[in-house]
């Protein structure tokens, strides 16, 4: 052995005890070999992002910050921090939003509008700004894992009063948003916000019941480093259309998007990107009052998709009559009026592929309706992802706040846990949901709970669980409500074992 192969292997044997240093194992195919395997460890770092809230004089609006505490999420021991910070305001398109500014921006570093300190207690904040800003969040140590934040407005009176709820989420290239609008009697901005030290570029496609909309501003829009810009829907297109499918895309960076919908005399809501297309999809939470619900979906891949129609309703599956099947066209966005289809009891829509039929991929999204005449509110269920280990929703109530879950396959098994700030304690419940039905439940509240508090799922036995939560807030005879659905907080990730592996530094 040379003298240069020595000093490679030493400096190589102390690098690797400085910085730990490992390599990939590689499965051994010689008998009796053990192979390599993944463990589930705890993120170290999230990022989520909250639309800049409203443009109303009349409205307040609430933040709720929240990490759960313990499980494998939470390793004793270790501190971390999470916060929320305002994002700067670009010049969005078509924008008209009273009391925003345009062309000025905020300063990212000005302090926290929410700070959270530890696990397992919410913090909380509000404001009544008509100005107030995206938010733009980070949390890092213990604080990280299954981290989630909520913004709740409520507008007291106009053209978009209602509960508009919106669960902060984390950035990403690509989302999907059917049952969007540029009706006239529709308002919808999506809002994008940027959280990188670069600029990001999406652009906008939109489709309606016959094809892809002709687009005069959606290509290129250009989101500022650490900024937020809200686009008008209307001015994308020259060609209003009642029932649309959003696909915004980033071509450079990354962003988080949300779009806010408002319709004269019914309210409005923030409608979440729906999960990934896929051959199936699982619309938790449709209330029992719903008093005209609408489906919305799109096929996006180059085949049409043929789908079964399902209702999971506390009993069992159900076909909604004369909505026994739906086709769906490539490339076209398809609405049904199911009515009032959940007759008096909470459920859940089922679509999957039709006998027969390939699962071609497709997006969805439930436009809700309660009350009557003009004392109606609206809100939107996005087809979502099951909860694999746990959810939160951060901001609840003690009164008005219900939980769906819904059991699509297998039989599962649930623990509710609500926890409140300050000295109040939480409270814990478990739920069976039987297989192919929706059990919808008021949460357990922590006893001594002043003003909100977070609840989490979590999934301990059996087949998937999706899950939503209503939040109602009623004012002057108006069933004032919004839905937020929860997939998984994605707070742990697999990481394979590793070991170290001198021999990538020699010959």
């Amino acid at each position: 052995m040379n003298r240069t192969t020595l000093s490679l292997i030493g400096a190589a044997t102390a690098l690797a005890a400085v910085t730990g240093i490992a390599a990939l194992a590689v499965p051994d195919s010689s008998p009796g070999a053990t192979r390599a395997s993944a463990a589930r460890l705890p993120v170290e770092r999230s990022t989520l992002l909250c639309p800049a809230p409203t443009s109303s004089e009349l409205a307040e609006t609430s933040y709720t910050s929240f990490t759960p505490k313990g499980g494998t999420g939470s390793p004793a021991g270790r501190k971390g921090t999470a916060e929320l910070r305002p994002a700067a305001r670009a010049v969005g398109t078509g924008e008209d939003l009273e009391g925003g500014e345009k062309g000025g921006s905020n300063d990212a570093e000005e302090k926290p509008v929410v700070t959270l300190k530890a696990p397992g207690a919410p913090a909380t904040a509000t404001t009544s700004d008509a100005a107030a800003p995206a938010l733009i969040g980070t949390a890092d140590g213990a604080l990280a894992p299954g981290w989630s934040a909520q913004q709740t407005t409520v507008i007291s009176a106009g053209g978009g009063r209602g509960v508009l709820g919106a669960a902060c989420t984390a950035p990403d290239t690509e989302f999907w948003f059917p049952g969007v609008s540029t009706a006239k009697d529709r308002q919808d901005y999506i809002h994008l916000t940027n959280p990188d030290n670069s600029a990001a570029v999406v652009d906008l496609e939109m489709y309606g019941k016959d094809g892809p909309l002709k687009t005069t501003a959606g290509e290129g829009i250009t989101i500022p480093a650490r900024s937020s810009v809200p686009v008008l829907l209307s001015t994308v297109t020259a060609e209003p259309a009642a029932d649309v499918t959003l696909h915004a895309v980033a071509r450079a960076g990354r962003a988080g998007a949300s779009v806010q919908a408002a319709e004269d005399g019914h309210g409005g809501d923030w409608l979440a990107a729906a999960a990934d297309p896929s051959g199936g999809a699982v619309l938790p939470g449709v209330p029992s009052d719903a008093t005209s619900v609408q489906l919305v979906a799109m096929a996006t891949g180059e085949d049409d998709a043929d789908l079964t129609v399902r209702l999971a309703g506390p009993s069992g599956r159900i076909t909604p009559a004369g909505h026994e099947t739906l086709h769906v066209k490539s490339g076209m966005t398809t609405a049904v009026d199911l009515a009032d289809v959940t007759k008096g009891e909470p459920g859940s829509l089922l679509l999957g592929p039709a006998e027969g039929s390939g699962s071609a991929p497709f997006v969805a999204a439930l436009r809700v309706t309660r009350g009557e005449g003009e004392r109606q509110e609206t809100a939107f269920i996005p087809a979502t992802a099951p909860v694999e280990e746990r959810a939160t929703a951060a901001d609840n109530r003690a009164k008005g706040t219900y939980l769906s879950l819904v059991a699509p396959g297998r039989t599962a098994r649930v623990k509710v846990i609500a926890s409140g700030s300050g000295s109040a304690a939480s409270a814990t419940k478990t739920y069976t949901v039987k297989g192919g039905t929706t059990r919808g439940v008021r949460p357990p509240v922590p006893p001594g709970v002043k003003g909100s508090y977070a609840i989490t799922v979590v999934r301990e036995s059996g087949g998937p669980v999706h899950a939503s939560r209503m939040l109602e807030l009623p004012q002057d005879g108006v069933p004032m409500f919004t839905v937020q659905t929860l997939p998984d907080d994605r707070g742990t990730v697999a990481v394979p074992e590793a070991e170290q592996d001198l021999s990538l530094l020699t010959d």
